[in-house]
């Protein structure tokens, strides 16, 4: 595979990777067994106990184990064909994902300001006499 095709697929590979982590730390969806497992990673009897349910309520740790899982069921390597391939991978695809999340939560800012905005402008409005 070429170099612009593997870096290519570095930047297709990297979005189910965001979104998997994302969701999973974020959504919804999620929120009762992200709880759990943040209360779990504060009050766990051990440090191996803590760090492991820490791993599902961080994106970027998460997104370390889609990787992983990513990797094996593509079997995608960058800049070399043998395991030092899929360790270059793992770390692109990681760092490529995370810049995708942390674009989302700017994107997401911004809509949660501009639906404030929104909502204030209503409200004043409702407030003004009737002519």
């Amino acid at each position: 595979m070429s170099i612009a095709l593997q870096v290519g697929w570095l930047f297709v590979l990297a979005i189910p990777v965001a979104c998997m982590a994302w969701t999973v730390t974020h959504e919804e969806v999620f929120r009762e067994p992200r709880e759990y497992f943040a209360k779990r990673s504060r009050e766990g009897k051990t440090i191996i106990e803590r760090k492991f349910f820490y791993l599902f309520t961080c994106e970027y740790c998460f997104s370390h184990y889609v990787t992983i899982l990513i990797l094996i069921f593509t079997e995608y390597h960058l800049l070399f064909d043998n395991w030092r391939g899929y360790v270059i991978a793992g770390f692109a695809l990681v760092w490529i994902a995370n810049i995708y999340m942390s674009l989302y939560a700017l994107i997401r800012v911004d809509i949660k300001r501009d639906n404030a905005e929104i909502k204030k402008m209503d409200e004043r409005a409702n407030k003004l006499p009737a002519k």
